[in-house]
């Protein structure tokens, strides 16, 4: 029986397995099977996605190959760049604090701080529907219930929803049809946002290609810039997500929405180990 070593880690409750390339090489093994196989929570590790490390790059410091727990790739994950960042940084694949990575959504620039921190430029939101992307329009009706919706990608698909209620029952009701919804034809995330005061928001998350999950750091990046749009928060923010707080930073407005957004938060070791394929 074929042994790979893994290693687990989160970031606010978001989870991630990864593997260096020269274990991935022992599987024989498309990428996407191995991600739903180590991913499964019953018959594999667990965990909301896959990371394994792309070296030799030609236009950043290092690059990555992220999938989801169901196989599928996607351009960008905000936590899982913080717990990617730490990790390459303490297995000595980077020698600096402040380097660039290389994913489908371009070039991504982490920094690591002090006390365990992880500062990320997500880069720049888009808004063009075909670039996102979205064909449909800013009300979009699901189930028994018409929602006002702020769609925008932050490499990956968002649909941003700003309620009153409970989001995490909106998240478990409407989450799963708002993903597969035929106005955003590669699917999408769909965030649920409360707000609590100008500089504190509530939010909870159905990921596309994962379902509900504790986090995520893009969301939280395109939760921000929907209630910064429409002036209801600061340019910073705390963001209370099931697995805790992340904060955001990011100083557009309507009249100058080119602006980069910031990520801030922590990444952390859960265990590492011997995984028997």
């Amino acid at each position: 029986m074929k042994k790979i070593n893994v290693t687990k880690m989160q970031g606010t409750g978001n989870d991630f397995v990864i593997v260096d390339y020269s274990e991935y090489q022992k599987t024989n093994m498309p990428m996407s099977k191995l991600a739903k196989k180590i991913c499964d929570r019953h018959f594999g590790i667990g965990a909301d996605g896959m990371i394994i490390p792309k070296e030799n790059v030609k236009n950043a410091d290092i690059g990555w190959y992220f999938y989801n727990s169901d196989g599928s790739t996607a351009q960008m994950c905000g936590n899982g760049m913080r717990c990617f960042a730490k990790y390459i940084y303490d297995n000595k694949l980077i020698d600096k604090k402040l380097f660039s990575v290389e994913t489908e959504a371009g070039i991504i620039k982490p920094e690591l701080l002090e006390n365990n921190l992880i500062k990320v430029n997500m880069g720049k939101p888009v808004f063009n529907y075909n670039e996102i992307p979205f064909w449909g329009e800013s009300k979009l009706y699901v189930l028994d219930r018409e929602f006002e919706i702020f769609p925008v990608s932050m490499g990956n698909p968002h649909c941003v929803i700003i309620v009153e209620e409970d989001p995490m029952e909106l998240t478990k009701k409407y989450g799963p049809f708002i993903e597969i919804n035929e106005c955003f034809p590669e699917k999408t995330n769909v965030e649920f946002v409360k707000i609590i005061s100008p500089r504190e928001i509530e939010m909870r998350v159905y990921e596309r290609g994962c379902g509900i999950t504790l986090a995520c750091g893009t969301g939280a990046c395109a939760s921000v810039i929907a209630c910064v749009l429409n002036n209801l928060t600061e340019s910073k923010v705390k963001v209370n997500l099931l697995g805790g707080p992340v904060f955001i930073e990011w100083q557009g407005n309507k009249d100058n929405v080119n602006e980069d957004i910031f990520l801030i938060g922590s990444a952390n070791y859960t265990f590492k180990a011997e995984y028997m394929l």
